[in-house]
């Protein structure tokens, strides 16, 4: 399979199903920032943290990878077999996050990122997390989304967020508190 395919230069691209549709769709720019959000997931993985953490966020680039697909198909068209989404991949995430929430400290401020590489990447991973969650919702509006795909981005946004405050926690890095001026 070569990795060019020089259809795409006069700025259309080809959905799973054959449809042309413009280098901006808004499915284009859904699976796109999917995409992004999972190469942060493994600027994430290439820190220094446990090898659980990493098998975690390894599981979570392969899901996103299943969105990526779902959300680059046609709905109407596509007769292709794309991977499922289950209701235990959005389990997985609330489970680790109540896993790590018995160790953390109450939350009682906003956090500004910061702190070291690991908790900045978590951070911009979040955001771009939540990028893809809006793209994604307003793809919704439009089109047919398995809503599984909305949900796993949401948990996972919040998932990237308390592993952000784990990594804080396990390196003894004090929380970067928002207190507001007043």
């Amino acid at each position: 399979m070569k990795i060019y395919t020089k259809t795409g230069d006069k700025g259309y691209t080809s959905l799973i199903g054959g449809t042309r549709v413009p280098k901006h769709h808004l499915r284009i720019e859904s699976y796109g920032t999917v995409d992004e959000l999972n190469s942060y997931i493994g600027l994430i993985r290439d820190q220094q943290m446990s090898e659980y953490d990493k098998d975690v966020l390894k599981q979570i680039q392969d899901r996103l990878f299943t969105i990526g697909s779902s959300l680059a198909a046609d709905p109407e068209k596509s007769k292709m077999q794309i991977p499922d989404l289950h209701l235990a991949d959005i389990e997985l995430l609330e489970q680790e996050m109540d896993r790590m929430n018995e160790t953390l400290p109450q939350l009682r401020h906003f956090i500004l990122p910061g702190g070291n590489n690991t908790i900045s990447y978590c951070h911009i991973a979040r955001c771009v997390c939540r990028r893809a969650e809006r793209l994604s919702v307003h793809l919704a509006e439009e089109s047919t989304v398995d809503e599984k795909v909305n949900i796993y981005l949401n948990r996972l946004s919040d998932y990237l967020f308390t592993l952000a405050r784990m990594v804080a926690h396990t390196d003894k890095v004090p929380e970067n508190q928002w207190i507001p001026r007043l």
